[in-house]
Parts: C-alpha cells; sequence; structure tokens
C-alpha cells in the first residue's frame, strides 16, 4: 500500500483562466524520495499545499489525496491537526512568512512539541536545541533565543526545517528546502534528508528547482508544466533521456560549474568603493549586553560595468556587508560613490544617490507592499522620483523583461509564487536605471529557465548600461556564469578575494576549496566530490583566535591558531592565509 495516493487532483481559483493543477496522480511509497520539478507556477507549490489541506477557502478543489486511509482533501480541522506534523510534516518556501515574527525561535519550535505533546514540558528546551545542532544552526543557545529577522536566510530555512523534522513525520514535504542555503550546509541538510529517511522510514517529496539536488537525492521524478504532470520516471532514465520537451529545456539550462566565465568587460572606473566596513550590534544576553561582529574591517572596491560576487556560509556577514554599504544598517568606514563619501544612513544620502543604489532583497514577499498591486509596486520608484508621466507603462514593459505577463500586472505579492515575487522585486529595482545593483540572493528563488533569463538579463543590462553590480549568492555555478571577481567571506572576514577564472581554476584559501567541492552536478551518474567540513562554523559572538577557519581546516598548523593572517595582494587578487604559497590547491 502506498503512504500517500494522489488521484485526479485538481485546483482552481476564480480568477484563473484555467486549473493550476489539473488531473494530477502519483504515489508515494515509504521510504521513498519523490522529486517534482518544472517552473515557477507550474502548480508544484500548490500541489504541496493541496496535500496538507492548506489550500485557501476561495480554491476549488477536485480529486482524491489519501495518507494511507485517510481522506484529506476536505477532511475536518481536528482531522487535519491528527495530520499534520505527525503523519505528513512540510518545510515551507519562504521561511520570513511562516515563521512567527513576534516568538522567539526556540519558543516555537518548543510549541510545536507541546502542542502535539511530542515530549514533556521539561525535555522540550533540550529537544529543540538537539534539533538546531542537527540541522547544523551554528552557535544553537543563542539561536534559540533570537527572532526571525535577526537570523540571515539560511539560517531561517534551516530552523523551518527544524521544526518539521521535531515530529518524526512519516512524510516530509519539503518545497525548495535548500533555496537559501550555501553548498555546504546544502549538502550537509541533504544527507540529514536522507539519514533520516534511512532511519525511519520516512518518505520525501522534494519540490526543487535544483537539479543538481534532484540528481543526487531523488529516486524517482516528476515533472509538472502549467499544472499539469508531463514525465514520470527513475531519476536516473529521465536525465540520461528526457522525454518532454520541458525537461529537455530545464537540464540544458542548469547551471553548471564547468561553464565559462562571463565575456563582458568592465571598466577602469571605480564607482564604489568600501573602506574599513565593519558591523556590530548588540546582543542582549543573561546580565547584560554583548557585542557581536557581523563585520570585520573589510575593504571592497567596485568598477563600473564589474560584477562582484559575494560567497560564503549562512551568517558569514554578505547581507550585513551590503546592507552598510546601503546604509541601512549602521556601520564603521568609509564608503563613497563616484568618489564622494556616502552618509552612514541612507536617510542622511541624496534623492541621486538613492536613485543610483538600489538593492533586490533576499525575501522578495517580506520586501513588496502586501496592500499594493503589482503594477503599482513597480511603478512606485519612477513616481518618487517624479516621473509620473507613463509610469504605468514603463512598468509594465519592465515586468515583461523579467517574465511577469499582464495577466499578472494587478494581483496581489501574495498571490504570486516565490520566483514571480523574485522576479518583480528584480523589476522594481532596474526602472531606475542604476548605476548600481545590489543583489542579495536575486535568483535563489527561480527556476533553471527563469534564472538563466534573469542572468542574461542582468549581464544585457551591464553590457548595455554598464550597471556595476554586487551579487550575493550560495550557488557557485551562478557565480561561474555571471562573476567577474568573486569575494569569499567567512565569519564576517574577507578570506578570498580573486578573478573569476583565478578561483575556479587555482583557489589560494582552504575554505574556497571546500566550496567549490561541495557544489553538486545536474547528472545522476557523477558522484559529488563532496567531503564535508570539519566540525561547524564557530560563533561570531567568540570567535576562535587566530585564523577564523583554523578548527575547520585539514591544512592548519599552530600559526594558524596563534595569529590572524594578513590579507595581502596576490597576483590574480587577494588572500588572507598563512600557507597560501606553499598550498596546492588547484583542479
Amino acid at each position: 500500500m502506498s503512504l500517500l495516493k494522489v488521484q485526479n487532483l485538481q485546483v482552481r481559483y476564480p480568477r484563473s483562466d484555467g486549473a493550476v493543477v489539473e488531473n494530477l496522480s502519483f504515489s508515494i511509497q515509504k521510504g521513498e524520495c519523490l522529486g517534482l520539478v518544472g517552473e515557477s507556477g507550474s502548480g508544484k507549490t500548490q500541489t504541496a499545499m493541496a496535500i496538507m489541506g492548506l489550500l485557501p477557502t476561495n480554491a476549488k478543489i477536485g480529486g482524491s489525496v489519501l495518507i494511507e486511509q485517510t481522506e484529506i482533501l476536505g477532511a475536518s480541522t481536528a482531522t487535519l491537526n491528527q495530520i499534520r506534523a505527525r503523519r505528513i510534516a512540510m518545510v515551507f518556501q519562504d521561511p520570513l512568512s511562516a515563521l512567527n515574527p513576534y516568538i522567539c525561535i526556540g519558543s516555537q519550535l518548543q510549541r510545536i512539541l507541546l502542542e502535539h505533546k511530542f515530549c514533556p514540558p521539561n525535555e522540550a528546551v533540550q529537544r529543540v536545541l538537539a534539533m538546531l545542532t542537527k540541522v547544523g544552526l551554528p552557535d544553537p543557545d543563542r539561536q534559540f533565543r533570537v527572532f526571525p529577522h535577526q537570523l540571515s536566510g539560511g539560517m531561517r530555512q534551516r530552523v523551518m526545517i527544524g521544526a518539521a523534522l521535531l515530529g518524526a513525520p512519516d512524510l516530509l514535504i519539503a518545497d525548495e528546502p535548500t533555496t537559501a542555503l550555501d553548498v555546504t550546509v546544502q549538502a550537509q541538510v541533504l544527507t540529514l534528508l536522507a539519514s533520516i529517511r534511512e532511519e525511519t522510514d520516512a518518505a520525501l517529496l522534494l519540490i526543487t528547482h535544483d537539479l543538481s539536488v534532484v540528481a543526487g537525492h531523488c529516486d524517482r521524478l516528476l515533472v509538472m508544466d502549467r499544472g499539469r504532470l508531463v514525465e514520470e520516471g527513475k531519476t536516473a532514465k529521465i536525465f540520461a533521456s528526457p522525454s518532454s520537451d520541458k525537461m529537455k529545456a530545464l537540464l540544458a539550462v542548469a547551471p553548471r560549474i564547468d561553464r565559462n566565465a562571463p565575456t563582458t568587460q568592465a571598466g577602469d572606473d571605480v564607482v564604489l568603493d568600501a573602506r574599513d566596513i565593519s558591523v556590530g550590534f548588540k546582543e542582549r544576553r543573561l546580565g547584560g549586553h554583548k557585542n557581536l561582529h557581523a563585520v570585520r574591517s573589510t575593504d571592497i572596491s567596485l568598477r563600473r560595468g564589474e560584477t562582484l560576487a559575494i560567497v560564503g556560509e549562512s551568517g558569514s556577514g554578505k547581507t550585513s556587508l551590503v546592507r552598510a554599504l546601503v546604509g541601512l544598517i549602521p556601520t564603521t568606514g568609509v564608503v563613497s560613490f563616484l568618489g564622494d563619501r556616502l552618509a552612514a544612513t541612507v536617510g542622511a544620502r541624496t534623492a541621486l544617490q538613492h536613485r543610483n543604489l538600489q538593492m533586490i532583497f533576499q525575501d522578495p514577499l517580506a520586501s513588496l507592499n502586501p496592500a499594493m498591486r503589482i503594477v503599482n509596486i513597480v511603478a512606485e520608484p519612477l513616481i518618487v522620483h517624479g516621473e509620473n508621466t507613463q509610469a504605468q507603462a514603463t512598468a509594465t514593459a519592465m515586468l515583461a523583461r523579467v517574465g511577469i505577463s499582464s495577466e499578472y500586472l494587478y494581483r496581489f505579492p501574495h498571490e504570486l509564487s516565490g520566483g514571480q515575487a523574485q522576479r518583480v522585486a528584480i523589476a522594481r529595482a532596474l526602472i531606475l536605471k542604476p548605476a548600481v545593483l545590489i543583489c542579495d540572493e536575486a535568483v535563489a528563488a527561480l527556476d533553471g529557465t527563469v534564472q538563466e533569463e534573469i542572468l542574461n538579463l542582468l549581464q544585457a543590462e551591464q553590457a548595455q548600461s554598464g550597471v556595476a553590480i554586487v551579487f550575493i549568492t550560495h550557488d557557485l555555478a551562478v557565480v561561474r556564469q555571471l562573476g567577474h571577481r568573486v569575494a569569499v567571506m567567512y565569519m564576517g572576514r574577507l578570506c578570498e578575494v580573486a578573478d573569476n577564472d583565478a578561483l575556479f581554476s587555482r583557489p589560494r584559501h582552504p575554505y574556497t576549496r571546500a566550496l567549490l567541492d561541495a557544489v553538486p552536478v545536474p547528472d545522476p551518474d557523477i558522484q559529488s566530490t563532496h567531503r564535508s567540513l570539519i566540525g561547524e562554523v564557530g560563533s561570531i559572538l567568540s570567535p576562535p583566535s587566530g585564523c577564523p577557519f583554523h578548527p575547520r581546516c585539514e591544512h592548519a598548523i599552530v600559526m594558524c591558531s596563534d595569529r590572524l593572517p594578513d590579507f595581502r595582494e596576490e597576483p590574480f587578487g587577494s588572500v588572507a592565509c598563512h600557507r597560501a604559497d606553499e598550498l596546492d590547491l588547484g583542479y
């Protein structure tokens, strides 16, 4: 008997031209990992929400969804509450929207344990701390007390995974569970999910646009297109010989680390220069406050027409650094734009400076006004800067450029998929034609074909206007395609900055090599070269002495723990490693 059986599932909405899910049938066996792939808006998430009984009241649902002998469609709230968390649990695509912003992380996870009576109250705290450790959250004692907005996107995603696993469900539905994770933590989380399946015989429905993840972890694969199932079968067979045009298209644009570097040339003029940037926060602790240093004494520069990619594990300081550049958080140091020193806070900067420095945020739904329609959101920057004439027409054209058709113009953000919301955020940032565009995981939520379109769009915009781009991402395959230079961060510090070709062919820092080794390959026949790093990321409240990476570095010597390495210039970049000259980390 199948653990889950879906028969002729249909999902429709009153204002939709057709069904968002139509006549979908499939089953999942105990212990099986089933992959569900397709472009943004193909019906993947709607399928998952139907299985969980979480579709909105205006959805018209047909068909049948059975968890063994229990029907989920049309079930009472009492029945669904018995199923959720215990039989079926879900990791949602947007962790910031799924987590309660008013309750600290530890309390939210404790509530799951206590409301479902998974353990007695006196065991709840330790169970939560153990789970936060299990999903790789650095410094779990600290993270237990923080609120969702105080965590990076990758950390919030790991909290969601931990919350879903607390009840040891028979079926885990993971909707883009590794989208916000860097490659090393992605490998750790996927290994964790695989070990849980092996230990408990739980099934996994893995919804993702990352074919590299599917290739290495899914037994079978479903391919959806516009609400319909277009291909189904063993993963290895589909990858070797796809029968549907949709799967062929997805494979053709799957990011690969062996792609060529960008062909556009950067200019010589420095448009953005940051010197000695440090970002600190006061962390409230029992008995007082403690200083948390998110970014330490960092220098970066950006030339006209250049893309600087910033990579590093979740919590390494990437987002704090770029928010400091934009003036969204307090910082020390000097940020200059075209030679003029910028005020430390965004409110003190001029309208022209606002226009020329635009940012695409990591959480698109959180950055879009929920009360405004899509076309008005994109037109608003033009209106704010006094360009009222043809603002909506210009916004409509820009939305079309990023793949948002006219049928979505008057929808609200919550009516879009995660990928569609990200495209709206990109359109809003580009509409002012900025000189510097800062992208914080701007393509993480996008499927392969749309991701390729957006990357091509950014490169075309750069070639045409000379816009300089700071591009934060955990996807090194995207970095290979887009970045002229790459900056690698670890625990608030730069450990390497190098030209694209030099970094990918001969990394100078052991941490950079570890990141490259962890990149998965979109081919089931190719085994990953990933080797797990030793230990976990240290606490930024109490960083290790010397080189911050030395506790996890297989090449560390006594000097590494005693003294912080200098960040020194090299022929093709800069590196902070005592042994950079003697180690051969090339491929």
